[in-house]
């Protein structure tokens, strides 16, 4: 093992603690993202090349009630305020290693001790019973001639930067699942609203068809045709009211409250989606996003630990002193003849154990080569996170275009059938089924606006910028 850590001698204790330059594509997706997304609900998004991205975004929807829940959030949130926690406690344990490593450490002993002892045979007492007194100053310190304690705290310190990533990456989470969460909530209540008319009118349509059948106007098969339609609408109300319970509930638990205290929810028109999205250029998004951030101090890490693994091979040496007064009564404790001292150093050289510290150095490296894969996958991870989004509100706005459409025109169908019904040229069947396909058209139309404000605050999140609110760790 002497040998080994001579030949290590000369080599770098630790790889490079920073990873490889990550790749900087020119865009984030297959093909290049439009400046401006497609214009529906009368907004067309403009996706901001280059610029910084937006602290506080929630607020840009323009609510206060959703503003007020994102506050609530941050503050109450359990999960959070355990993640908080944590962090601060590695904080204090980092001081702690510091003090215990880096520093001397100076303790103050006192004893006081009544003792028997056996005497000489044949000489003198049996026994002996005496009185112990002393008191001492103990100093000790390890030099860290190869690095290892210092590599130790670099490794810590990393960690706590790790877990700082973490924890802010925790608050930008939080923010956008209350945003995403309310819009969830508003588009399945309106959603609910929008079935349960389908539901009456799929009713009052099977009830027209029955009276048609015993008319002999339908056949048998338009009425269980009918009734079938209503069946199937009544059997898609219940999953749906039970997701709008736990769209609400998951609300209340984000904001820290129990799901019995779930706030009123909002509606989708009291939401004003973003006009201007900033989109940061891929190679700042790599300095905001503290999942890549965290990747990259875990790469540190890794990187020290390799150090330490590599001055374990070398010599350690430490150095150690005391100063103090023993006596046998306590008159006499700290006059000159009780002074009690000693100074010592000490050196250990690994020599051979059995292999086991070459094989913790391997490990360690190859530690450190996983490490390094993981930023590469975060890094992708990234690219990839923004790319999805881009792509997604691009073709959301598309979407809700023709959703709109469907809708306007089918709202256009039921307002001119219902004036031709009033005036006797249609029958009342047709007005009620002209009814259906409006309200059919609108459940659309609400899924793709919600989708298109959700995947908004997806995007905001994914450019990784902490809000203002969160800089302060």
């Amino acid at each position: 093992m002497l040998f080994a850590a001579m030949g290590l001698a000369g080599c770098a204790f630790a790889p490079p603690s920073r990873p490889p330059a990550p790749p900087s594509p020119d865009h984030y997706a297959v093909q290049p993202i439009p400046a401006d997304s497609a214009k529906a609900d009368s907004v067309a998004q403009h996706f901001s090349l280059g610029a910084r991205a937006v602290p506080a975004w929630w607020r840009l929807y323009g609510n206060d009630t959703l503003n007020a829940w994102v506050d609530e959030g941050l503050r109450n949130n359990p999960s959070l305020a355990a993640t908080k926690h944590t962090l601060e406690a590695a904080h204090q344990l980092l001081r702690a290693q510091i003090g215990a490593s880096m520093l001397p450490s100076l303790d103050a002993g006192g004893q006081a001790s009544r003792q028997r002892a056996l005497g000489v045979p044949e000489f003198g007492p049996q026994t002996n019973l005496y009185d112990v007194y002393a008191g001492q100053l103990e100093l000790n310190y390890n030099f860290d001639l190869f690095g290892a304690t210092r590599h130790d705290i670099e490794q810590v310190t990393a960690k706590v930067d790790q877990q700082s990533y973490e924890f802010d990456a925790a608050q930008r989470a939080l923010a956008a699942n209350i945003v995403i969460a309310a819009v969830n909530a508003a588009s399945l209540a309106e959603q609910v609203s929008a079935s349960e008319r389908l539901s009456v009118l799929a009713h009052e349509q099977s009830d027209l068809t029955e009276r048609a059948y015993r008319l002999g106007a339908a056949s048998h098969d338009d009425l269980l045709a009918a009734q079938q339609a209503a069946a199937s609408v009544d059997t898609s109300l219940p999953p749906l009211r039970a997701q709008a319970m736990r769209a609400s509930h998951a609300l209340a638990v984000l904001m820290g409250r129990t799901p019995d205290q779930a706030p009123s929810n909002l509606t989708l028109a009291q939401l004003h989606l973003p006009t201007d999205v900033p989109v940061s250029v891929p190679s700042e998004l790599l300095q905001q996003r503290p999942d890549v951030l965290a990747a990259e101090a875990a790469v540190h890490a890794a990187s020290a630990q390799v150090g330490v693994a590599t001055a374990n091979l070398f010599p350690h040496i430490s150095l150690s002193a005391s100063l103090g007064s023993a006596a046998f009564k306590p008159s006499t404790l700290f006059t000159g003849a009780a002074s009690i001292w000693s100074v010592g150093a000490s050196l250990t050289q690994p020599i051979f154990h059995g292999g086991a510290l070459m094989a913790q150095r391997r490990a360690a490296i190859d530690s450190y080569d996983a490490a390094l894969a993981q930023y590469q996958q975060a890094v992708l991870n990234a690219f990839q996170n923004v790319a999805d989004t881009l792509t997604a509100l691009n073709q959301d706005a598309l979407a809700l275009q023709a959703a709109q459409d469907a809708a306007t025109a089918a709202e256009q169908s039921f307002t001119d059938t219902g004036a031709r019904y009033r005036l006797g040229a249609v029958s009342y069947p047709t007005a009620v089924l002209s009814e259906q396909h409006w309200q059919s058209a609108r459940l659309t139309e609400i899924q793709a606006k919600a989708a298109r404000m959700t995947d908004t605050a997806a995007l905001f999140q994914a450019m990784g910028e902490p809000p203002a609110t969160m800089l302060a760790r």
